[in-house]
């Protein structure tokens, strides 16, 4: 039941796609609401620090998930897919991960700018090397902000995607993720 088989997937892998999805949304609509407030709300350093916080977090959990995919058996794709609907399936998911972790390092390379580390939650801090290159945080910045639009644009297709398999293809492509595989 925790892990992957080749009919679905197991419930560890079902829980780090959530969490991470919740993670993203979360971060997404933090991270769009915080870049507004002005120096004298009482949210204007909180904000960042949760959304740091949870980036961070978010960023171990994605190694985990990575690992856990390396090590984990493929469900195998529906039968009745399409080879092209398989192939875009497999780039949307690379898509998805390799801007989850440019989305990542920018943050970080915002936050350290300053030569300061990154505290998760006053638990503990994470260094980081100072800026390595001129306006890092500005540069950074906007790449954080054009890849979280386009890494909240892919989710919302791949979840359409998604709703689509099971309502139009009647298929298990959504249920899989949703209910663990029982092995045999």
């Amino acid at each position: 039941m925790f892990s992957n088989s080749s009919s679905g997937y197991g419930l560890t892998a079902i829980l780090l796609h959530w969490l991470s999805a919740i993670a993203v949304f979360v971060l997404f609509g933090l991270g769009f609401w915080m870049v507004d407030l002005t120096y004298y709300s009482s949210w204007y350093q909180t904000a960042p620090h949760i959304h740091k916080s949870i980036g961070l977090l978010l960023l171990g959990l994605i190694l985990i998930r990575l690992v856990w995919r390396g090590l984990s058996a493929s469900p195998n794709a529906l039968e009745h897919h399409k080879t092209w609907e398989k192939q875009l399936a497999k780039w949307i998911h690379r898509l998805l991960y390799m801007l989850l972790l440019f989305i990542m390092v920018s943050g970080i390379m915002i936050s350290t700018a300053d030569g300061r580390d990154i505290w998760i939650f006053d638990w503990f801090a994470v260094p980081f090397p100072n800026a390595f290159i001129d306006d890092q945080a500005d540069l950074a910045g906007i790449v954080h902000q054009y890849l979280a639009y386009t890494l909240i644009t892919l989710v919302v297709f791949h979840a359409l995607g998604a709703i689509k398999h099971h309502i139009v293809d009647k298929d298990n492509t959504l249920t899989r993720m949703l209910k663990p595989v029982r092995r045999q």
